[in-house]
């Protein structure tokens, strides 16, 4: 082999170089010797002549050419090899874009693991945690420090808030109105440092009130900041249940559950995310005027009885980098996320005509025509409506 990697390239590697170019893909052999090194690249299966007459590679196996493929896709000169190995893992989860064609494969399961673990103890989210865990037994001059560097953290990566109530946009949209801004940004975020900071140095350090803002900030289950005021308050009274504490640092921990996660969790926590995104994008897409079907009024009703659509929009992003992609999948090991995308399926399978207008026999074809019709009403009222703003002699 190593004579072959010095001289010409294998016939083999040839033909996967050939292939790869008919699709503007441009590797090397060099490159292909060096993912086989790395254990990213299958080598070619071998058939035996016999004794003492050697081996050959009757075809080359379409998985070594398509795993290359994705290298070839997601690597560039001077990118780390474990983003690229992220983002091959995420399009391996999809469909194939058309029909008939050869699925991505899997790239290897271990080397999966592995980039998981290295974006998230460089992610956000980690150095949050190692923050506050670093403040424990610090007394207050621990807490300063943690809302110092906390602040720093925010700043340097602005949150862009959760997305605005899609059924408050479509009205907005459909009336030529301004659409209702985004939730939870700015400064209503950086109150999550409240939560953070009683992870790591206990609650009694934080007080109620200020915990009850930051819970508030994910709108989960639709309770409000005074009704968080009151559960605290209770459970700091000792009046109401008390909270597990524990259980949140459990939940803060974004290393660990991939760590303990074995390989088909990894694989099922990427199939909870993907298809979480999906549900959380056509809910999103109701807000963009999308013609409203039963199957989709049903999926959206699931999501508000689990009180979960505000959670979803502040976790998915629908182009994430390969970081936020590993935190979001870290995410979606929990029980509760795979209940939500449990339930989602069953309400999919039992009324899966979300593409279909009851009586247009037209199908998904007629659904897309009126919703671009749709979207043209719309953007014409609100060129006629700032038109009509602009005209001083119309203002009033």
């Amino acid at each position: 082999m190593a004579g072959m990697v010095r001289g010409a390239p294998s016939r083999a590697d040839l033909q996967v170089i050939r292939e790869l170019a008919a699709r503007e893909l441009v590797v090397t052999a060099s490159q292909l010797e060096s993912w086989r090194r790395a254990g990213l690249l299958p080598r070619h299966r071998r058939r035996g002549l016999g004794r003492g007459r050697g081996t050959v590679v009757d075809a080359v196996d379409p998985v070594v050419v398509e795993s290359a493929a994705a290298l070839a896709r997601h690597l560039r000169q001077g990118r780390d090899r474990r983003l690229a190995v992220l983002e091959w893992f995420a399009e391996a989860g999809m469909p194939p874009v058309r029909p008939g064609a050869v699925p991505v494969p899997e790239p290897p399961i271990g080397a999966v693991r592995e980039a998981l673990l290295w974006a998230l103890e460089g992610s956000f989210s980690q150095r949050l945690w190692d923050t506050a865990h670093s403040a424990v037994g610090a007394g207050e001059a621990g807490l300063d420090e943690l809302y110092r560097v906390a602040g720093l953290m925010l700043a340097a990566r602005p949150y862009r808030g959760a997305m605005a109530n899609p059924a408050l946009m479509r009205a907005a949209l459909e009336a030529g109105e301004d659409l209702p801004e985004e939730t939870g940004t700015g400064a209503d975020f950086a109150r999550v440092v409240h939560l953070v900071a009683a992870i790591g140095a206990g609650a009694e350090e934080i007080g109620a009130d200020a915990l009850a803002e930051a819970f508030a900030v994910w709108d989960m289950f639709g309770l409000t900041v005074e009704d968080w005021k009151q559960m605290l308050g209770a459970a700091e009274r000792g009046e109401g249940p008390p909270v597990d504490w524990d259980l949140l640092r459990q939940h803060a921990d974004v290393l660990g559950p991939v760590r303990r996660a074995g390989d088909e969790e990894l694989v099922r926590a990427r199939a909870v995310l993907l298809g979480l995104r999906g549900f959380y994008g056509m809910y999103v897409l109701h807000g963009l005027v999308m013609p409203d079907t039963p199957a989709q009024a049903a999926l959206r009703q699931r999501i508000d009885e689990w009180g979960m659509f505000p959670f979803l929009s502040h976790a998915f992003s629908f182009s994430p980098s390969p970081v936020q992609f590993a935190e979001s999948l870290s995410v979606c090991l929990e029980p509760l996320f795979d209940g939500l995308y449990e339930a989602l399926m069953e309400q999919l399978a039992r009324d899966p005509d979300i593409f279909r207008l009851p009586g247009d026999e037209t199908g998904p074809v007629g659904f897309g025509e009126r919703w671009m019709r749709a979207l043209r009403e719309v953007s014409a009222e609100g060129s006629a409506g700032h038109s009509r703003t602009d005209d001083p002699d119309k203002r009033s």
